[in-house]
Formats: C-alpha cells, structure tokens, sequence
C-alpha cells in the first residue's frame, strides 16, 4: 500500500482549518489555544509540512508527537520550536492539552531584522526529545507573552500592530534562548557524562586513524552516536567548555597531528592525507592558526 505523502499546510488559514478553528484575525501569524483545537480525524492531516514558523508551550498534555521515528510525551510545561518545511505527525489520544501555539509566515518577518535573527536560533533545529523545560516562573513568562501577543493580534490590523507583534515574537525568541541557556547549566551533570562519553568517541576515532586515510569525523557522526541533534549537541559542549563540536574535532586533530610530526617519520604531506585533507596547504593552515607553527616548524623544536 502506498504510503500517503504529508498534507502541505502552507498559510496561517489552512492551519487553523486543520484545528477547527476559527479564521484567524491576521494572515500571516496568529496565536491560539491548544483547549480550543478540534483535531479533524481526516487521514490526510495525520502529518503535515509546515510552510510556518510555530512556536508551542503545553502543559500536562496526554498526548504524543512524532518526530522523525520516535515520540515524545509532553507531560510537563515544555516548548518546542519548528521551522518552516519540517514534517509534523499528531497522533491524538481523546485529550485536550493545555498551552498556547504561535504560528507565522516567514513572509511576516522577512523584511525586519527579525528575519536574520530567527536563522541563528538554533533551537529550531533541534529535535523533539530535546525540548525545553520551562521552570514554573519562566512559564508564566512565556505565557504572559503568547497571551499579550494573542491580544495584540485580536485588536486587528492598524499601523503599529506590525511592529508590536514583532516585539513580542522577538521578546518570545530572546527568553527562550535564555532559558536554554539555563537548561544547558541547570542539566550540568547529565551533560557533562555526554561530555565524557563524547570525548571518548573523539579519541577512539583518532587512534584508528594511524596509516590509513580515514575522512575527518563530521558533527552529524557524533550526533548520531550519541541521539543528539548536530546543534544540541555544539549548544551543549559551548555550555560546558566555551568550543562547538568542529571546534573539539579540529583540537583533537591538532592534538593528534603533534603526535605523529613528533613520533614517527611520516611527510606533513602523508599526515594531511590520514587525516582527509585533500591538500596539504589546506592542513598547513589549519595547524598554523591552532599552534602559530607550521607542522615543519613544530617537528623542528623536537629535533
């Protein structure tokens, strides 16, 4: 049986006809009630592609999404964070959560400095059993905003509408990057056994790599390894050491290259190529601008 393709919900209208909702106030971004959703039971919308950008809070919810292969529960005061052209699967279970949902269209905030701002919050990338878990004074927060934002929008269209929902929606992005920030810190010793388990990986991979050309590790090798998100995992490992993961990769390349221009008899040429590069100027540069040496100059201080 062919597998039925995700329903594409491209407008802020076509969203809220999925939810039973009402039409919403404004075309381009609205704010709703999860209470009020009445999920419609036609097939077709048990996934969807979002052409929006959605921003949710919910709070004891009995109820299930799916990213990619596994599902997370949501049974506490915890937002998520989804950017256009993700695949969405609702699978709901007769209960209503509790919450508040922000949806909007890239074409609302294209044209502010918003639109830049938005593309270096990381956490739109990140998957769902990464979500964040709101303390009960920053959930207050959170909603205070969505609420105030929803009233905002209630009002209707005039010449200072657009620039207050800007506001909040950028208010809404800076508290929610601080209170990753705060996971990340508060999460410390969960982390720092990622940290190590990390680390562990990092050497191993480096100690298979003697003789034989074996391609420099990307991030997404060590996500994968540990079910972490590429940009969860760099967001955690600055939390902890002030590096992203390239930047773990690339000392421990470093680390290991000193070990080989100082122990063996191998050409700087011959370590470049173990290591992926695939000219040696490209590895020269990169060992330069970590050591202020050349690997040639670095080898000569042991001879």
């Amino acid at each position: 049986m062919k597998k039925e393709s995700p329903y594409h919900v491209k407008t802020v209208s076509a969203q809220h006809r999925i939810l039973s909702l009402p039409k919403p106030r404004h075309p381009l971004v609205s704010v709703f009630n999860f209470e009020d959703i009445l999920y419609d039971t036609d097939e077709r919308y048990r996934s969807v592609v979002l052409d929006l950008y959605c921003i949710s809070i919910k709070k004891d919810v009995d109820h299930k999404v799916r990213y990619g292969q596994s599902h997370y529960d949501f049974d506490e005061g915890v937002m998520s964070f989804i950017a256009p052209q993700q695949v969405i699967s609702n699978i709901p279970e007769g209960h209503r959560p509790g919450g508040w949902c922000l949806v909007f269209h890239p074409d609302f905030i294209r044209r502010h400095a918003l639109y830049g701002k938005i593309k270096n919050c990381e956490f739109f990338s990140y998957a769902v059993n990464e979500a964040l878990h709101l303390s009960e004074k920053e959930e207050e927060m959170i909603v205070a905003i969505m609420q105030m934002l929803g009233a905002e929008i209630e009002k209707g269209i005039d010449s200072y509408s657009e620039g207050v929902i800007l506001s909040y929606i950028d208010l809404l992005l800076s508290y929610s990057d601080r209170f990753y920030n705060r996971q990340f810190l508060t999460r410390k010793t969960l982390n720092s056994d990622l940290l190590t388990k990390f680390d562990e990986l990092l050497s191993a991979y480096f100690v298979e790599q003697t003789s034989t050309h074996i391609p420099l590790p990307s991030v997404q090798y060590f996500s994968d390894k540990l079910h972490l998100s590429p940009n969860y995992l760099s967001n955690m490992l600055r939390s902890l050491t002030g590096k992203s993961t390239q930047q773990h990769i690339q000392d421990k390349l470093i680390e290991r290259s000193k070990e080989l221009l100082t122990t063996t008899n191998l050409s700087v040429a011959e370590i470049a190529y173990i290591f992926g590069f695939e000219y040696p100027q490209s590895f020269n540069k990169l060992f330069k601008n970590k050591t202020q040496y050349t690997p040639l100059a670095y080898r000569k201080l042991f001879n």
